[in-house]
């Protein structure tokens, strides 16, 4: 963990795997801090007017990737937020230089083990990278991701085991 603590005004990145909890966890610190919460995923879904998935489907993941970037930079800051990514966020273009110049952000690290268990128990036709995936097959492709996009997570101000993490931690955290 990081020591510089971030002033009460600033914007929160949560930013780690799929299914490390970044929405479920930044809603309750939202909550608590008295800051906005943003999912930048809904987000995205909102003014895209479609599902991720569907944009996947008919414009590719480089223009996903482009879409997303845009969205990060351009989210509302007139007040303090708590903003949960998606988990490739980070690892496009300077999205993860932009978010520690705009704000603290928290890496939400699990063993690939924990994230296969959850992901195991969601609706994987939801997660375009996922689909078809289950099992096994899963377990590799996520494994093989996380250590794609763990350098990016590294540059958070912060990483957060997952697994013992306590709201208040988090709320001292960030001061």
């Amino acid at each position: 963990m990081g020591n510089s603590k971030i002033t009460g005004s600033q914007t929160v990145f949560i930013v780690g795997f799929m299914g490390s909890g970044k929405t479920t966890w930044g809603k309750k610190l939202a909550e608590k801090t008295g800051r906005l919460f943003i999912d930048l995923d809904e987000y995205i879904v909102s003014s895209a007017g479609m599902p991720i998935s569907e944009y996947f489907k008919e414009h590719g993941e480089t223009a996903f990737r482009e879409l997303e970037s845009h969205t990060l930079k351009c989210l509302p800051s007139s007040q303090p937020a708590v903003v949960s990514t998606g988990g490739g966020t980070p690892c496009y273009f300077d999205n993860m230089a932009w978010m520690n110049e705009h704000g603290m952000t928290i890496y939400f690290h699990l063993p690939v083990k924990a994230l296969w268990h959850r992901l195991m128990q969601t609706d994987i036709t939801t997660r375009p990278a996922l689909r078809g995936l289950s099992g096994e097959e899963l377990l590799d492709h996520i494994s093989a991701k996380l250590a794609e996009r763990e350098p990016y997570y590294q540059q958070a101000s912060y990483t957060v085991n997952q697994l013992s993490l306590q709201l208040e931690d988090l709320v001292r955290m960030i001061g």
